[in-house]
């Protein structure tokens, strides 16, 4: 049975991914900094310690089998103008998206490699492709995902390993700081409502279940908030 690593997998988009999964007959592994009680093995665990990711990888080979599979949904929304950004704060979340991403990767993908098949997706978001004036640390993270993405991709094209970026809109999940609910927010969106987890997950389980051609792409479900 094929086997993912989910970062973030606790709640939220991190969460539904899971549930897909399963429903693909894919069993996960979460990494989380809270309990995941669906999850076939957690670990409560900082994506920002590189050696315990690494230590994780190594259980879930050990006891689940081989990752084929990686999702990297760990991370958190903070608004903050750039006037009152601190330095602890900016770091903080370069170091949570950017560095706990790159964390996951370089502890999954030599495992990957050395069988020539795999597919990793990040979880971006449109605020990477468009901006946050009110959280432009959290956008540049993102952005930088993104980034990291379309490099890392073209590094190891040839590979037998896929690498590609799912960046949700708003999304129905905790990190949603505007009430889905709130008279006029959904009206605002193209599409006239927000997005589920679910719907984000089925695109995750897209990029890796169903298209071996589809290399360093950033997609971006987002109801028409980006067009």
């Amino acid at each position: 049975m094929p086997v993912a690593l989910v970062t973030g997998g606790s709640s939220g988009i991190g969460a539904a991914c899971v549930a897909a999964l399963a429903r693909h007959a894919v069993l996960s592994a979460v990494v989380d900094s809270r309990p995941a009680p669906d999850a076939a093995l957690g670990f409560m665990l900082d994506v920002r310690d590189r050696p315990g990711l690494a230590a994780a990888v190594e259980r879930v080979e050990s006891e689940l089998g081989p990752v084929d599979f990686l999702v990297t949904a760990a991370g958190y929304y903070e608004a903050c103008e750039l006037a009152d950004l601190g330095d602890d704060a900016w770091r903080e979340m370069l170091d949570v998206h950017v560095g706990g991403t790159a964390n996951a990767w370089r502890a999954v993908l030599p495992g990957m490699l050395a069988r020539g098949r795999g597919g990793v997706c990040a979880i971006g978001s449109e605020l990477g492709l468009c901006g946050d004036p009110c959280a432009p640390h959290y956008a540049a993270a993102k952005g930088a995902i993104h980034a990291m993405t379309r490099s890392l991709a073209t590094e190891l094209a040839q590979t037998g390993v896929r690498i590609n970026c799912v960046a949700p809109g708003p999304t129905d999940t905790p990190l949603l700081t505007n009430d889905p609910n709130a008279p006029g927010y959904p009206a605002g969106l193209p599409l006239g409502r927000v997005l589920t987890a679910e719907e984000i997950a089925g695109a995750v389980c897209f990029c890796l279940l169903e298209q071996t051609n589809l290399l360093g792409q950033v997609i971006s479900p987002n109801g028409g908030a980006v067009v």
